[in-house]
């Protein structure tokens, strides 16, 4: 992969420019520029496509993004540290990728990107969950961006494609499943890693659905689904009552058992307790 682009292989950008992973930005680096390649494919046909990166570090996914043929690239890297590496890349690709040196948190998709957006990033585990949120709870939608490619550690990636009945099913299921098609489509073992990691990471593809699959208000729903995982061990009725003073009747209304518990709970039937508690 290293010859398609005529660049170094990473292990020598990364002595090059002295990049060690730092812990505290939840950096490891992927040096496998096949895996970042293969990571790119699980994104669909990228060529009509501008590309949202999170910490590209060193640059191995911006380098398979680029190489699969996005269009363009815009990659926000808070590590001032590799905006030299970046830049080689940006060099052997001329107009096709760009690089911001910012917080992800504060970059506006809409301002900087044409559609179709794809969003493709291997996420600093410090903040993969709270930008995948971001994402997934939108003023409107449909979103900005068509679809999500992100790599999480493996329980993350578990819990955003879980289904009602066990332990990883929760509050992210709920948000992701509700407006996406989630699955995860590939897994990666810590050693794929430098550092290596202390878990397993998964990547998870979410393609934007064009309606939510129930009707449900966003801001109803997330504080039942808040309330109801918040305290999941507990019976419904007993953690919603600070919902309404006749939740077992809207419970009893969406088809919910009141002393059924939140992992228990369909994302059709909790969507029909947000419309029921909507009035």
């Amino acid at each position: 992969m290293s010859t398609i682009d005529g660049l170094p292989p990473l292990r020598e950008v990364i002595a090059a420019h002295g990049l060690s992973a730092k812990k505290a930005l939840g950096q490891n680096f992927l040096l496998d520029l096949n895996l970042t390649a293969k990571i790119a494919r699980q994104a669909g046909d990228l060529s009509g496509f501008d590309v949202f990166e999170v910490g590209p570090g060193p640059g191995g996914l911006t380098r398979g993004l680029l190489a699969e043929g996005a269009r363009r690239v815009l990659a926000v890297e808070k590590d001032a540290r590799c905006l030299p590496a970046l830049a080689e890349i940006a060099a052997a690709y001329p107009g096709r990728l760009e690089v911001i040196n910012a917080d992800a948190l504060t970059v506006d998709l809409a301002e900087h990107l044409t559609p179709p957006i794809a969003v493709v990033a291997n996420l600093p585990y410090n903040v993969g969950t709270e930008l995948l949120v971001r994402w997934l709870t939108p003023p409107a939608w449909p979103p900005v961006w068509h679809s999500l490619t992100l790599m999480f550690q493996r329980e993350v990636a578990e819990r955003i494609t879980a289904r009602p009945g066990g332990k990883a099913y929760g509050r992210l299921a709920i948000l992701a499943q509700w407006r996406c098609e989630a699955r995860i489509v590939m897994t990666l073992p810590p050693e794929a890693f430098t550092p290596p990691p202390k878990v397993s990471s998964a990547v998870v593809h979410l393609r934007a659905l064009p309606e939510p699959r129930y009707p449900a208000d966003p801001a109803v729903l997330e504080k039942v689904v808040a309330m109801a995982f918040n305290q999941r061990r507990k019976m419904l009725r007993s953690a919603l009552k600070g919902l309404d003073r006749d939740i077992e009747a809207h419970l009893v209304a969406a088809g919910i058992a009141p002393t059924e518990r939140a992992e228990q709970v369909s994302l059709e039937r909790f969507c029909a307790l947000a419309r029921s508690l909507a009035g």
